[in-house]
C-alpha cells in the first residue's frame, strides 16, 4: 500500500500577451527551418531551435500545429535548419509569412534537404520523435549533417531584430 498523495496545484491563468512579451526578453538566434515535399521547398522562420543531446546528436525545433510546416514534418522525414547571419534579416522576414516580392532565396542541398546559402550554420536532421506540447509540436531530429562558418548572427529580442555589438 502506498502512502503517496497526489496533489494538483491550482495554476493561475496566464495572459498570453504577458507570456509572449516575457518570453521575448530572452534573446535568440534566428533560423529558417526547411524541408522539401513533392518537389517543392518549404521554409519557415523559427527561433525555437536548440540542441538536445550530444550522444546521439539530437536537435529540437518547435513548430506551431496550425502552420503549413507542421503538416510536412513526421518521424523519418528530414528538416534543415539555417542559422541566419546579421545580414540575412530579409530572409527571416520572407519566411515568417510575409513574402518579399522579388526575393529569390538561394538554396544549397544536402541529403535531399534544402538549406539557405550563406547562412552561418547548417544542420540537417532526421525526425526521430514528435511530441505534442500545447499548440506546438516538438520535433526531435538526429543530426546527419553539420556545417558552420565565421560571422555574426541575426538576433531577435522583444519582437525586434538586432545585431551583436562589436567585441
Amino acid at each position: 500500500m502506498s502512502n503517496a498523495v497526489s496533489v494538483r496545484a491550482e495554476v493561475p491563468a496566464i495572459d498570453p500577451r504577458l507570456f509572449r512579451s516575457t518570453m521575448g526578453c530572452f534573446a535568440t538566434g534566428v533560423t529558417v527551418v526547411t524541408t522539401a515535399y513533392e518537389g517543392q521547398i518549404h521554409g519557415m522562420t523559427a527561433n525555437a531551435f536548440l540542441s538536445v543531446s550530444l550522444d546521439p546528436p539530437l536537435v529540437l525545433v518547435s513548430i506551431g500545429c496550425h502552420s503549413r510546416m507542421h503538416s510536412l514534418l513526421a518521424p523519418g522525414r528530414r528538416y534543415g535548419v539555417s542559422k541566419l547571419s546579421e545580414d540575412q534579416e530579409q530572409l527571416s522576414r520572407h519566411f515568417s509569412g510575409k513574402p518579399i516580392p522579388g526575393l529569390q532565396p538561394t538554396f544549397i542541398w544536402h541529403a535531399e534537404t534544402p538549406l539557405l546559402a550563406d547562412a552561418l550554420a547548417h544542420v540537417v536532421a532526421r525526425i526521430t520523435d514528435a511530441h505534442p506540447a500545447g499548440d506546438h509540436t516538438l520535433f526531435i531530429g538526429q543530426v546527419e549533417y553539420l556545417h558552420h562558418r565565421e560571422g555574426r548572427p541575426l538576433l531577435f529580442f522583444r519582437g525586434q531584430y538586432g545585431k551583436m555589438a562589436a567585441v
